[in-house]
């Protein structure tokens, strides 16, 4: 049987290189025998090998013909090493260069492993890896998200997300049928849209072929940001032979590819080394579809160590290596089997630089420590700056999108808004910051927080301040001008005059909706147990949280300003700013705390169990 389905096989090989290759040959049964359900079985799956061998050696003839032998009358040619190979060894061969990706010699996936998980790696933490794939949540809820069952991928799952709600949110236009190379802003060269625009937060309209779109075209754009904008490499596993790609479809084709997996286990680079192949792509759009032809791939339960593999090839070893303060290190921190910083900021920034402060830091004696390069379309927010670890720069805290993976001791998750507005910094904010920097360009007194008249009517022409003649006589009539006093008459000067009064009685408080999605499938209180006690709906948990962020000088700051300061010659009652804008009660959690460290001040409220970053 099996010399059977090989010479058909080379028959749709051998038909494939003619010029108008007739129709594959046909396997019937017998003459007078009825054919057995096996046997047609048997004989549809060598159909459709033929079919897929014959349309691939086309397909990859004409677009590489230097890359396909060409075979002559004869059945035999000569190999590299001058041994002659039969034509249906030689046009395996080619099969396997063109399509299926080259093999990673022993010696590469040694360094490639050990890069990973370093040398004393515990079978859980394989495990782990080797068990996580890259699939949307099930659940109506959701479904915008990438769920994970299995601890430690969740940096790669994470960062990938982050990536998925860009398109998702920010360019649904994209998601159509739209030729990849088209998408220039996923390389970061498309201005911003509207920051105005506000996407709706009804998720559940998203159809599953977009939701796929946008998750191919995020890796996409995370590998050729790690090949330095110019190549991306795309791994793969040898199992998902090509006569399953095009034979078969939807669920089938994953469930092949899991019995495929069946009994497999990673616990050396060996075994990576033999299920492992590796293509390169220097065009945007081969490699979206070679993506998308290998998404249950992706899919499968070693998807995200195989992304992971992917942004690592495509940065390139040594460029990875040396992007670290300490290459000793596994990317894979112990005990956990935790995504490294390193690995994050990989898929973020396209560098494995560890450290999330803006740029380097020089310690001296030709020591540095490597951080950001540049800015980022999605940025970063940790748990660690709270607690004062560490100090997370500009680049990843303004992002070019309102996204951010937000990482925790032990898990990343992701927020994000609707709206770039979030991003836009506070008017008044703004507003007192210019003012008070022409002011203090007109401090003649080394600090002391006042300025002559006529350094006060300099800075009224600069900053467009218009106050009526008698609020500006008294401020001037003791000949000199103190900046509580003309802190104190700006908030009470409308804003078409220059002043900060704002008629809303907002005050400069900012309100909006942040939205977090923690990606690790648990309990949730919606499950329903049954009686006998079963496990509750396993789901990720999507949380909407209001935020409300006043302004650096509140009433109570500027009271406690004025009251604490010596300068204030005229004894001027201080007039109280009313603030008539009901707030709900604040509530905290961890999250609360990330959030605090982009927006100090920040207070939020939202329904429901607390957002979760672990």
């Amino acid at each position: 049987m099996a010399d059977r389905e090989d010479e058909d096989l080379q028959m749709a090989l051998r038909m494939s290189l003619q010029g108008s290759p007739p129709e594959p040959k046909r396997s019937k049964p017998r003459d007078g025998a009825e054919e057995s359900q096996e046997a047609s079985n048997r004989r549809l799956q060598r159909e459709l090998m033929a079919a897929a061998a014959e349309k691939r050696i086309r397909a990859a003839e004409s677009k590489s013909p230097s890359l396909i032998p060409r075979v002559e009358a004869s059945n035999k040619s000569v190999g590299a090493s001058g041994v002659p190979v039969t034509m249906a060894e030689a046009v395996r061969t080619a099969e396997r260069k063109v399509l299926s990706g080259e093999e990673l010699s022993p010696e590469m996936a040694n360094q490639l492993f050990t890069m990973v998980f370093g040398s004393g790696v515990s079978k859980g933490i394989l495990a782990q890896w080797s068990n996580q794939g890259i699939r949307f949540s099930s659940d109506p809820d959701t479904c915008l998200g990438l769920v994970q069952h299995e601890g430690g991928p969740c940096g790669v799952l994470a960062t990938l997300q982050a990536f998925v709600l860009k398109y998702l949110i920010f360019f649904p236009q994209d998601l159509g049928h739209v030729s990849p190379n088209k998408a220039s802003h996923s390389l970061g060269q498309r201005g911003v849209l509207q920051s105005s625009r506000a996407a709706t937060d009804n998720f559940a309209y998203i159809t599953d072929e977009r939701k796929s779109r946008a998750l191919v075209l995020s890796m996409v754009e995370i590998l050729f940001a790690c090949g330095n904008k110019k190549r991306a490499v795309v791994s793969t596993l040898s199992v998902f032979s090509d006569h399953i790609k095009d034979g078969f479809e939807g669920g089938l084709k994953n469930e092949m590819i899991a019995k495929a997996l069946e009994g497999f286990s990673l616990e050396s680079s060996s075994d990576l080394q033999k299920v492992l192949r590796v293509g390169t792509y220097t065009s945007q759009a081969a490699a979206f579809d070679r993506l998308m032809a290998d998404l249950p791939v992706f899919e499968s339960r070693m998807g995200a160590m195989l992304f992971l593999i992917s942004a690592l090839l495509s940065r390139g070893l040594e460029s990875i290596q040396a992007d670290r303060d300490d290459p000793s290190l596994p990317l894979v921190t112990a005990p956990f089997g935790h995504a490294s910083q390193e690995i994050v900021n990989l898929l973020l920034c396209g560098q494995a630089v560890p450290n999330v402060f803006d740029g380097r830091m020089d310690l001296g004696g030709g020591m540095s420590l490597k951080g950001i390069p540049t800015g980022v379309e999605i940025g970063f927010l940790t748990l660690l700056e709270s607690l004062n670890f560490c100090k997370v720069g500009q680049y990843l805290k303004c992002p070019k999108w309102p996204i951010w993976v937000v990482g925790s001791e032990s898990h990343y998750t992701v927020l994000f808004a609707l709206n770039t507005s979030v991003q836009e910094e506070n008017e008044l904010e703004e507003r007192e910051v210019k003012i008070r920097k022409a002011f203090d360009a007109q401090d003649q007194s080394g600090g002391g927080g006042f300025i002559s008249v006529e350094g006060f009517q300099l800075v009224l022409q600069e900053t467009n301040v218009n106050f009526p003649p008698e609020k500006l006589d008294n401020l001037c009539g003791s000949g000199f001008i103190v900046w509580s006093d003309f802190w104190q008459a700006l908030l009470e000067l409308d804003k078409s005059f220059g002043g900060l009064k704002d008629p809303s009685g907002m005050m400069g408080k900012r309100q909006f909706d942040l939205f977090h999605f923690n990606g690790i499938a648990k309990s949730v209180s919606s499950g329903n147990v049954t009686a006998e006690g079963e496990i509750p709906l396993q789901r990720p948990r999507l949380c909407k949280l209001s935020v409300s962020v006043p302004p650096k000088w509140t009433q109570e700051e500027f009271l406690a300003d004025v009251s604490s300061s010596s300068s204030n010659p005229g004894g001027r009652d201080v007039v109280a700013i009313e603030v008539n804008q009901p707030t709900p009660p604040p509530q905290h959690a961890p999250l609360v705390d990330c959030i605090r460290t982009r927006w100090p001040r920040a207070v939020c409220c939202w329904v429901g169990d607390a957002p979760s970053i672990v």
